[in-house]
């Protein structure tokens, strides 16, 4: 028997999950500011407690730095190298290793490689149904290395205001020189 219920950010969700098996495919994968992003898990398949993605970026693909007032994410790079810019410090990660990044820390990355591909855990879910309003399907498995539609080329204006329904800020100048002044000189 199913009863509905509320998940972490209030959202109407059913108690009822099945198990699945899923791996990246095109049919499960989206194309979001030159990073492709497979779905492995979303909040239909688990009430909304959390999103698991496994990303493909080059350089320069990397959002800018922001804080999330309602998600941790937990970053666990399968291969590549990312450079994650947190408290004042600058951890390489790399492949096997992870990087845990809490709600409410300003936080950046920059893929440290040529690509990285990474599975990325956020808790509550739902920021992806947030990313998915703005990318469009897949066209190819591979990262484009000729995209145009970088968080760096594009009109963030949108992006902020999506964002900014769900809690997740860009930082200002400012606050980057601030939370993290590595970053400006990387």
């Amino acid at each position: 028997m199913s009863t509905v219920e509320k998940d972490a950010v209030g959202r109407e969700q059913s108690s009822a999950v099945r198990a699945y098996k899923r791996s990246p495919a095109l049919s499960n994968s989206r194309s979001y500011k030159g990073i492709v992003v497979s779905e492995m898990a979303g909040t239909a398949d688990n009430n909304g407690a959390f999103d698991v993605v496994i990303g493909k970026l080059t350089r320069g693909t990397e959002p800018p730095p922001h804080v999330h007032s309602r998600e941790d994410e937990f970053f666990y790079v399968l291969s590549g190298e990312m450079k994650f810019y947190v408290d004042g410090e600058v951890f390489l990660v790399t492949a096997g290793e992870c990087m845990f990044c809490p709600r409410l820390t300003p936080h950046a990355f920059r893929v440290a490689s040529e690509e990285v591909q990474c599975l990325t855990f956020i808790t509550p879910g739902g920021f992806n149904e947030t990313i998915n309003k703005m990318n469009a399907p897949a066209k190819r498995m591979d990262v484009a290395n000729d995209s145009d539609e970088t968080y760096a080329e594009i009109d963030l204006t949108e992006t902020i205001k999506l964002f900014a329904e769900i809690g997740v800020q860009f930082l200002t100048p400012d606050q980057i020189s601030a939370e993290m002044p590595l970053y400006l000189t990387a």
